[in-house]
């Protein structure tokens, strides 16, 4: 759709909306957004540098809903190059056309708009969305979304006095497209700058709070390279909720949180009235940075004084043992009713076991990575079009195998073959020194098991599956493996990546094609009316 404002803009979303009505529940209310992306000026760090701005907000603003709400979010994009949105950990049930990655949308081009319709359908929870496209992600243009429940759903926990969004995480000073550049040279990125709290440095934000009352934080790390630590001076933390999940109500000092993942906390200001730090700090990196907020009581005595109370560094089984100690809350409902623990996740059998080994190869002289030894390159069509339309020599399927092959690293289009309604193990393998963070678009998981060492059938012994936390996005810690059951119930072409968004840009990715032989609306939309058309797909009618 090209540029069109004022009435025409009104008539278009409103042919858009009905024409979306017979694949919605039309009795789910809409939710209308209108965001103008453009370049601005910000000084997170103290420097000048641009900032990708939404509605001149760095970060962007809030997506707020409730449970099978459908969201239209018209997005023009005012820069001078291509830009795409996706949402972390929505699920698209049935509608991965509306994922904002390149293997499922066309770019929005420079100057033109295109809306989002999608429906956050079955979901509650914590996430965050941001710009998928050339490594924009380093400029901004990120943002909080909560999905809140339906009030006929109980929520295991009383309602809090207020619900704030955290999305922290590393920044770099350098312009985004220098950084892309770097990457392009074949060179790796340089330690980031400094860590950022809701867009801005040390002391630059101040959470107010009532003593005696308790508030949820809603923390995501929206960074580009680094784990981060996050907790609050003198305060413990009940976690609550993982990336749509109720959780075991335990009680933490501080958080590890990995790179793309999202929590949810209960923090109780029950200590005298007066300021305190709040800290995010790197985790598992030989040089530490810290950022701190505030936390405020209304009736504060005092200004926060000394140094923030110090986190965990590079200690790895401390970390181990706070992710085994996430679990699943059995008796809490979730988006529905019944129980979470209603759906019995270690009682199904499996249909496949896909082993998948990241590495950091040279090729052709450049910095790249990969999975099982496919380093992935974007196509010139966008992979969901191509599959729709049938337009050959896109990409083929089992080009990346379900199992390290230990062969020599290639550049290639990978998409994996998985059937629908299949009950897939999967077994990220981890053989570097670093940390690793994955994330699997359309699904949750459930995280039945973490080790350090090699991976074995013989590993299958350890698994949790009782009460696994269910999540999208995943740490796998150096030199050890994490597995997870997933069922594949949502048709589409799906971004398996590592949320490193250095890995990514260079090639720590591909596609999982979840397919359906029935070809039927009971399985998966039909392709938008106001799809966006480009590479080989352009011209051809949808």
């Amino acid at each position: 759709m090209g540029a069109c404002g004022g009435p025409c803009a009104v008539v278009l979303l409103a042919v858009l909306v009905l024409s979306l009505a017979s694949c919605v529940n039309g009795d789910d209310p809409y939710r209308f957004y209108n965001w103008n992306v453009t370049y601005g000026d910000i000084y997170p760090l103290g420097v000048k540098q641009q900032g990708i701005l939404i509605n001149g907000q760095f970060p962007g603003p809030q997506i707020e809903s409730v449970t099978n709400d459908n969201l239209v979010i018209n997005v023009f994009n005012a820069l001078d190059e291509p830009f795409l949105v996706s949402w972390n950990g929505v699920q698209q049930k049935r509608n991965s056309w509306q994922d904002g990655v390149y293997g499922t949308n066309c770019p929005i081009p420079p100057g033109q708009n295109f809306t989002y319709i999608l429906q956050v359908k079955d979901q509650i929870g914590s996430y965050f969305y941001f710009p998928s496209l050339a490594f924009h992600k380093a400029a901004g243009g990120f943002g909080g979304f909560k999905i809140f429940s339906r009030s006929v759903i109980p929520v295991p926990f009383p309602p809090p006095a207020d619900d704030f969004t955290i999305l922290a995480g590393d920044w770099f000073m350098k312009n985004h497209s220098d950084l892309r550049a770097i990457l392009d040279g074949g060179s790796d990125l340089p330690f980031p700058d400094g860590l950022l709290i809701n867009g801005r440095g040390s002391n630059g934000y101040t959470f107010t709070v009532d003593q005696g009352k308790t508030y949820r934080f809603r923390i995501s790390n929206v960074g580009i390279a680094t784990a981060i630590n996050f907790r609050i001076q003198g305060h413990m933390m009940v976690l609550v909720e993982v990336e749509g999940t109720h959780t075991l109500q335990n009680t933490y000092s501080s958080l590890d949180i990995h790179l793309g993942q999202s929590y949810s906390v209960l923090v109780t200001c029950d200590q005298p009235s007066q300021d305190y730090y709040i800290v995010v700090s790197t985790r598992f990196t030989s040089e530490v940075l810290t950022a701190t907020s505030v936390l405020r009581y209304s009736n504060s005595a005092g200004r926060v004084s000394g140094p923030p109370p110090a986190g965990p560094t590079m200690q790895i089984d401390w970390s181990l043992e706070q992710a085994r100690s996430i679990r699943r809350n059995l008796t809490a409902s979730g988006p529905r009713p019944n129980p979470q623990g209603s759906y019995h996740y270690g009682m199904i059998n499996t249909t496949q076991t896909i082993r998948l080994t990241n590495s950091a190869p040279v090729i052709n002289g450049k910095q790249r990575y990969a999975v099982n030894s496919v380093s992935f390159v974007p196509a010139d069509t966008p992979l969901k079009l191509a599959d729709y339309f049938n337009i050959p020599g896109v990409f083929a399927l089992g080009s990346v195998s379900d199992s390290p092959t230990g062969g020599a690293a290639y550049l290639q289009t990978s998409v994996m073959a998985a059937d629908f309604r299949g009950y897939v193990e999967i077994v990220f393998e981890n053989v570097e020194d670093t940390v690793q963070s994955w994330h699997i678009d359309g699904h949750n998981f459930f995280v039945v098991g973490m080790d350090g060492g090699q991976w074995t059938p013989a590993s299958k012994l350890s698994y949790n599956l009782r009460d696994a936390i269910s999540r999208c996005t995943v740490q796998v810690y150096p030199n050890s493996w994490t597995a997870v059951y997933m069922p594949l119930d949502n048709v589409g072409m799906w971004n398996v990546r590592s949320e490193n968004w250095v890995r990514q840009y260079l090639g720590q990715q591909f596609y999982l094609r979840v397919h359906s032989p029935a070809n039927s609306w009971r399985d998966e939309y039909p392709i938008p009316s106001n799809v966006l058309l480009c590479g080989r797909a352009a011209g051809r009618h949808a």
